[in-house]
């Protein structure tokens, strides 16, 4: 079947895109996702318009303004969808954060953002927010204000493209998190660019199992209903059984399963055999982290007809590239391509001098021009002049690129490989993450004095997080359990340590810095 969408008007806002296809095939599925009772529903792009319609609504009436920010707390559901575009309709800044994260971490994304109102899911747990945060809860049913946000004066009345869709907040060096602005313009330069690597059709059904807060949900909900396909909002507890994760693919017809690689690892471990058993899984898309090829040609293997594709870059782009993983994998392979930026953009290797590479093998810092750069970091102009930086090809034009510090060198035919970071920033389960601020909190707890932070990564399991601590004097041991509650008041699971060894001091390099090399190779962690 073909299928077209076809646009009277250029879509300058999230939700104009996306509920384009409400106008041509409003009686097709658009978001599929389990009931309270266990049965799966679907909502239709009509449904799906008339919901986001009804949230818009009740927020107008609330008197949020263009440009205000509303905390979105929610896992990937019908409703999630339709309260994010009901944000983007009245130009609302929509910030959206997990169920799971910490409330001392919910509140400093409030604070930090001057967030005019939060509101959860009908179902959602949160009922310890201060009484001067104006709360409500949303639904199929519709939203139910808890407390209603403050009169002001409304100053702006046209939404504008280059206007903040919304702000992904992550891990920030300085110990808070960091919150990246992406601009109607530019994450709609972005889906576009996706698009047009056909990745989909209208007929398919795609399965997102990334949480809400990450970009990688969003690009999801871009792919599917940009594309007028069937999004399936994969439940959270699923994702972590392969049996249920399998039962629910199976269940909803899933023809495109999006993730981070490591939701595979033990579905190939316990249920690869059920998994072949789903011939009907066309593509598998990736992002977030490394998948190790062994890992890889396993799954190819299991599914040997579906199509996988390598989506890299960073939430400050929502993406650089997509590229097609050759099937099978050559034996002789040891590192994915990258390969180019997605139509629109152009990724550069430009070295420590600020020359551009042009070699092949020779590593450099990837640097990306296009139209889907963030519009800054929230509050924190001097970090943001550090990423976005003047075309070091050209910079007398005040043309800005963004200085993403990730590593790569060129192949024989221009693709690149990503080979590492220049900064302390790592990804643990799609999630990024600041080592310095996992450090930070470390060396709070009163019985350390120092703290050093770095990725594990064993053959067959998760990258995880681990630390080596120094303790203070006259402290004999540090209790695990007691330091991991400890972590997990001020940050979500995956930036807390899984392993935490102490030393009696820290290795320092000639220059006196910590040796991460000699803590690396240290044994039995």
């Amino acid at each position: 079947m073909t299928f077209t969408i076809t646009r009277h008007k250029v879509a300058e806002r999230l939700d104009e895109f996306i509920l384009a296809a409400a106008k041509v095939t409003p009686q097709r599925p658009a978001v599929m996702e389990h009931g309270l009772d266990g049965s799966l529903n679907t909502l239709s792009y009509r449904q799906l318009e008339r919901l986001t319609h009804d949230f818009a609504f009740a927020l107008d009436e609330l008197g949020l303004h263009v440009g205000d920010r509303v905390v979105v707390e929610s896992n990937t559901s019908a409703s999630a969808v339709a309260m994010i575009l009901a944000c983007s309709s009245l130009g609302i800044t929509f910030i959206p954060v997990s169920p799971e994260m910490p409330l001392h971490r919910l509140m400093s994304v409030i604070r930090s953002a001057d967030a005019a109102m939060h509101v959860q899911a009908i179902d959602g747990k949160r009922d310890d927010l201060p009484p001067d945060v104006p709360t409500g809860r949303f639904g199929r049913h519709g939203l139910m204000v808890s407390r209603a946000p403050k009169p002001s004066t409304r100053y702006r009345r046209e939404i504008v493209a280059t206007d903040p869709a919304y702000m992904i907040f992550t891990s920030g060096t300085t110990g808070r998190p960091k919150g990246v602005a992406m601009s109607h313009r530019a994450v709609l330069a972005f889906y576009r660019g996706m698009l047009a690597h056909s990745v989909i059709t209208c007929d398919d059904r795609v399965a997102t199992t990334s949480p809400l807060q990450c970009d990688f949900a969003l690009l999801d909900i871009g792919l599917a209903l940009g594309t007028g396909a069937t999004l399936l909002a994969v439940p959270r507890e699923a994702v972590r059984w392969p049996r249920r994760f399998l039962g629910f693919l199976r269940e909803s017809g899933a023809t495109q399963v999006n993730g981070v690689p490591s939701i595979w690892r033990p579905v190939l471990r316990h249920e690869a055999d059920a998994l072949a058993e789903l011939d009907q899984i066309r593509g598998i898309l990736f992002s977030g982290e490394n998948f190790p090829l062994t890992e890889l040609r396993q799954l190819q293997q299991t599914l040997p007809t579906a199509r996988i594709v390598n989506c890299f870059g960073p939430t400050e782009a929502m993406a650089f590239s997509l590229t097609d993983v050759p099937n099978p994998l050559p034996p002789s392979m040891k590192r994915l391509s990258i390969g180019f930026a997605y139509p629109g953009a152009e990724m550069m290797l430009i070295d420590e001098e600020g020359t551009p590479i042009d070699r092949a093998g020779v590593v450099g810092e990837i640097y990306l021009r296009g139209p889907s750069l963030f519009n800054g970091y929230w509050d924190d102009p001097e970090a943001t002049a550090k990423a976005l930086v003047p075309d070091p090809l050209c910079p007398r034009s005040g043309q800005l690129v963004l200085k993403s510090g990730d590593l790569a060198y060129k192949g024989e035919h221009g693709e690149l490989y990503f080979c590492g970071r220049t900064d302390s920033q790592v990804k643990i389960r799609g999630n990024r993450v600041e080592l310095g601020e996992v450090e930070r909190r470390l060396t709070e707890f009163p019985d350390i004095a120092a703290a050093v932070a770095f990725v594990r990564q064993r053959p067959g399991e998760d990258t995880e997080l681990a630390a080596f601590v120094v303790l203070r004097p006259d402290v004999p041991d540090v209790d695990h359990a007691t330091l991991s509650t400890f972590c997990m008041q001020t940050m979500p699971d995956y930036m807390v340590p899984r392993e935490i060894k102490v030393l009696p001091e820290l290795p320092v390099t000639t220059n006196g810095k910590t040796d991460r090399a000699a803590l690396a190779a240290t044994p039995d962690l």
